[in-house]
């Protein structure tokens, strides 16, 4: 995994509030260039496992999902998203989470899948990232059409996967 740019280590420092605790890559950006999904390293600086690999660091969007979210989102994801769909959705990740982990070399080994959960739906933030990163997630894609039936398009995003 190559480092984030200082400017792109600024930049998400300026939309988390916050310096990130690990290494990152931007895995999505808007076509005016700003960021909207990290790619994060397997580990923190610190040695701590990193639970979630895509990240949603897009003000507008998180704030957009966060009203979704306390709207009962979760529990609609859970309901209406395919329950085998979602599964694999987190199988995937967890595999691939394995080989990063593997390639990071020694320390602690955790399992899951999107967020780190094995199963359900823990965080539509960490969906939305993942589908906006590799356009595969179920939940993420549910996510996005939710979005939209609120008017909130991702229109203007470069990202595999959303037309």
């Amino acid at each position: 995994m190559t480092s984030a740019s200082a400017a792109e280590v600024e930049a998400v420092t300026e939309l988390l509030g916050r310096v990130p605790e690990g290494d990152f890559t931007v895995a999505v950006r808007r076509r005016s260039g700003g960021i909207v999904v990290i790619e994060n390293a397997p580990f923190l600086r610190n040695g701590r496992p990193m639970p979630t690999r895509y990240w949603l660091v897009d003000v507008e969007l998180r704030h957009a999902v966060s009203q979704l979210e306390a709207d009962g989102g979760v529990r609609q994801a859970e309901r209406e998203v395919d329950a085998l769909a979602m599964a694999q959705a987190h199988e995937r990740a967890a595999a691939e989470r394995a080989t990063r982990l593997e390639l990071a070399g020694p320390g602690p080994k955790p399992s899951g899948g999107v967020a780190g959960t094995r199963t359900g739906v823990k965080c539509l933030h960490a969906h939305l990232a993942t589908y906006l990163a590799d356009g595969i997630d179920p939940v993420g894609a549910w996510t996005v059409e939710q979005l939209a039936l609120r008017g909130v398009t991702l229109a203007d995003m470069e990202v595999q996967g959303v037309q």
